[in-house]
This record gives C-alpha cells, structure tokens and sequence, in this order.
C-alpha cells in the first residue's frame, strides 16, 4: 500500500517550469503562494441521489495564471470512486475521456464497469472536468448553433464567408471569455492535475486517457516526470503534429480506409449492392456526392456527405449501411436521413447546481486547440491555398481540414506548447482503424515517447481501445496491476467484426466532426 503522507510541493520542479523567466525571490515567492493549492483539503461528499453513495465528488481551487498564483482562482470539479481493497491498493488512477472539451467529472461511474477488478482492488478512480470545462469554471462564447459547425468545405465562392465565421468566434470568445482564453491550455490542465495529485496526498499519479487524453497525458509526462507512475495512453494523439496537423490526419488517414471499405464492401456486393468491384464501389459513392450536390439528398449536400461519412469507412460494415441508406434516399425508396439534433444546454449534476453552456464543447474545445500552439497560419490565404492542394491529394475531406479556423485569429496562449520526447514508460495502445486518431498518429506518440511500448490492434476498428473486450485489454491490464511493460511492441488480431463496445466508452468526438458511428 502507498503512503498516505503528502508528496513534497510543486515549489522547486513546477514553479520553475511556470515562471522561468523570475528571479529567485519571485520563484520563493510563487512556491509559497501555491501552498494554499496544494494544501487543500477537499470536502467529498455524494455525487447526487441516484448514484452510488461511492461514487464521491468534490470542488477545488487553482489559479488561473499559474505564473500569478495570487490572482483569480477558478474552479475545479473532481469525483471518485475508492478501491474497496486497501491492502491491494497502489494510489489513483486518474481518468481522461479526451476532447478538448470532454467532461471528466463521469468518468469514475462510467468506466467502473469497463476496468476489471484487479484494476479497480489497485486504484482510486479519478475524474475531473479539465480548466474550461462542465462544471470547472466553464467556458462559453455564446455561440450559436449555426457558428458551433466547424465542417466547412473550401469553395472559392463561400471563402469569405468562412474566414467571416472563424473571426467572428474569435471575437466572440474574446468579448465573453476575456483574458480566461489564454490560460486554457494543456500545459495549464496538467498542472491541475499535479495539484489534485497533491490534495489527493499522492506522491505519483497512475493514468489512463483516450483521445486528447493521451496529448495530457504525455505532457503531464514532459512536466512532472518524476510524478508520473503508470500511464495508458489510448487512441494516442502525436504531438508533434498538435494542432492543426491533428485536423489534417483526419483527410489523409480517410483516403486509404475509403480504399479498404471499398474492397470489403466489394466482396459482399450481393449483400449491400453498391458495386462488384472496388472501383464500382467508389464510383457509386461519389456519384451519391456528385448528385447530391446538384440537388440535396434530404437535407445533405454532397460536402455534407463527404464530412459526415469520413469517418464511417473506417469502420466498413458500419459504412457500408450509411452508403445503402443514403443510395436508397436519393432513389426516393426511403425518407431521407434527418441531421444531428442541435446543442443544448447540459443539465448539471445536482450537488453542483450549475448548467453547462450549450456552446461549452465547442468554446473549451476552441480554446484549448488555438491557445495551445503559436503555430497557427494569421494569413486567411494560406489557408486558401492549404485547402486547395489538400483537396485535390485527398478529395474525401483535404479541404475541411485544411479550411480556415478560429485559430487564425486567436490571440497567442500564455506560452509555448510542450515539445514531448521524455523517456517515462507508458503503454499506447492503438486500434489500426481509427477514424480520430488514425495509427499514424499513435506511431507519432509512441516515437516521441521513447520509454513507452505500443500495442497496435490489427485489424481494429473504433475511437478507443482499453474497455472495449478488445485483445490488447490483458496487456494494459497487466501493465497497470505489475507496472511491466511488454519487452518489446506488441500487435494483437481484433476478434471477428467490428469491435462494438467502442462506440460505448466515454470518448467525445470533436465538435463539428461527426464520430464513426453518426447516422447523421
């Protein structure tokens, strides 16, 4: 069993990577304004009445310049759920459901019945809402659902209209976010981590995170190395590649699953009757696209089916039923599809009394993806250009990406992103079909994490890996109850057809990017 005793302070590794640019006396002087974070002492109580009395949530204070620790303080929610075995018990396992924009606050509830028990005898589950987000100070921009969208295909005639938009919710962000925009950040969230790590009396975290979950992660790791213990980092996100390069992986990782669902789609041709070969498949797709540009299927252009069908071919069955739905349509054999329902407002749990902005995803999401980096394009024309080339390499989605953002008229965040190329273990796991984090993105991660091991799922398909009855779940699982890595890299075959759990786990998808399983 671990010490209970409290782990030393942030005040000589943190504080010199928050404020380097100090002098020493100003350092002192941050390390003893943090105390009053790191000395909290949370006051549990239950979630709400219709969850387990276990299931226990509490609310913290950090700053929000950590380089001003004095200043304004916001708030953080955080819940967990103890390990009913003290004798086994290691420490915390914090949780990350990813985003930017994921409330984490559900976490412990939502996965307890995911994790096996030899993890849950080990851990405290963890869960927070990241700076930003649910019910931690969170963020809005007054967004309307409209300005929410961000699938916008390039055309030299709405161009304009597009960087209109993307000025407008930056502006937007600005007027109401104020001076909070610079300080939502990832850097800023891990070190949130380091404080709940402190009031939670631990010397080390242990970690499990999907998605962006996996970009916190591994920049907690860069941080606060000596602090990190056991991290899973899932459905990984490369760093290298952070922010816009993430957005781009979306196009080039759909052209070779649109070459994949079109041979497997072709060999069950007496099933879904879209084509006997490869080549009549993607032809019969693109005619879908070309006449529903001359005349919308339901309420969908063909751009609008280019966004939202992306990431369906990586998974193939699930595409496959897509594409005969929306032939069907067209040919006036079955109603249309109807779009997403819009945003609305989350209610709050009710020990916190608070409701979620409805643009809250959407505003935390923003924030975080423009703040994080200064390498964001300020020249509305190099977009243009980007979205041009990148059409024409990768017609089903090289333009959305490459398309204008917010971002280009973001302010800077309050520092520079983290460069990740620490040697700390951890286990990426991978599946080699994932429309969010395609497995060159996990490569990307696992290569600048250069202690870690990876476990790429053959043949896997989904958003997530760890929880989903998936062959890689007995090494993470071994990894977290030992610490033992595996020896070397490990690829395991995914069971027969799609791996159906995933669409389960508490993984967002971002806003405005229809997930893998969006019948629109």
């Amino acid at each position: 069993m671990r010490s209970r005793r409290i782990a030393p302070l942030l005040a000589v590794s943190t504080v010199a990577t928050l404020v380097p640019v100090l002098a020493p006396a100003t350092v002192s002087a941050a390390s003893t304004s943090m105390e009053q974070y790191l000395q909290q002492r949370p006051k549990w109580h239950r979630c709400n009445n219709t969850a387990p009395a276990s299931y226990q949530c509490a609310t913290i204070k950090v700053p929000l310049d950590y380089s001003r620790p004095d200043g304004k303080k916001i708030e953080l929610a955080i819940s967990r759920i103890k390990t009913n075995a003290a004798g086994e018990r290691r420490g915390v396992l914090l949780l990350n459901p990813g985003g930017p924009g994921g409330p984490g606050l559900g976490m412990p509830l939502g996965m307890a019945s995911k994790l096996p028990k030899s993890v849950k005898r080990h851990y405290d589950l963890v869960g927070f809402d990241p700076r930003g987000v649910g019910q931690s100070s969170p963020v809005s921009c007054g967004l309307t659902n409209k300005e929410m969208d961000g699938q916008r295909p390039y055309k030299s005639n709405t161009f304009d209209k597009d960087v209109d938009w993307a000025r407008t919710v930056a502006k937007k962000c600005r007027a109401k976010a104020g001076d909070k925009l610079r300080h939502l950040t990832t850097r800023n969230t891990a070190r949130d981590m380091d404080v709940i790590r402190s009031v939670l009396s631990e010397k080390k975290i242990s970690y499990l995170g999907y998605s962006y979950g996996t970009y916190l992660g591994a920049v907690y790791m860069q941080m606060f190395p000596q602090r990190a213990d056991r991290f899973a980092l899932d459905s990984a996100v490369d760093p290298t590649r952070v922010w816009r390069g993430i957005m781009q992986v979306w196009a080039e990782g759909a052209e070779p699953a649109f070459t994949r669902w079109s041979e497997w789609t072709a060999q069950r041709a007496a099933k879904y009757k879209l084509g006997d070969t490869p080549e009549e498949v993607r032809n019969t797709f693109w005619a879908l696209v070309a006449q529903a540009d001359r005349k919308p299927i339901g309420p969908f252009t063909g751009d609008d089916i280019r966004a939202r069908v992306r990431a369906g071919f990586f998974s193939v069955r699930d595409a496959a039923e897509l594409v005969v739905t929306l032939k069907k349509a067209a040919a006036g054999k079955q109603p249309a599809p109807t779009r997403t329902p819009k945003a609305t407002p989350r209610p709050a749990p009710p020990s916190f009394g608070r409701t979620v902005p409805s643009d809250n995803f959407a505003a935390s999401n923003w924030s975080v993806v423009c703040a994080d980096t200064r390498s964001w394009p300020r020249d509305p024309e190099q977009y243009r250009r980007d979205a041009i080339r990148d059409k024409a390499r990768y017609p089903l989605y090289g333009d959305f990406a490459s398309n204008i953002k917010p971002c280009a008229f973001w302010g800077n965040g309050s520092e520079p992103a983290t460069k990740v190329n620490n040697q700390v273990g951890a286990l990426v796991l991978q599946n080699e079909w994932d429309s969010q984090t395609p497995l060159s993105s996990g490569l990307g991660l696992h290569r600048a994490l250069k202690g870690s091991r990876m476990v790429t799922v053959d043949e896997g398909e989904g958003h997530g890996v760890y929880g989903t009855k998936s062959c890689a779940d007995k090494t993470a699982t071994a990894y977290l109850t030992t610490g033992k890595l595996p020896a070397k890299d490990v690829t395991c075959r995914a069971s027969a057809g799609p791996e159906q759990d995933a669409r389960r786990l508490p993984v967002p998808t971002p806003p405005g990017t229809p997930g893998m399983h969006d019948r629109f």
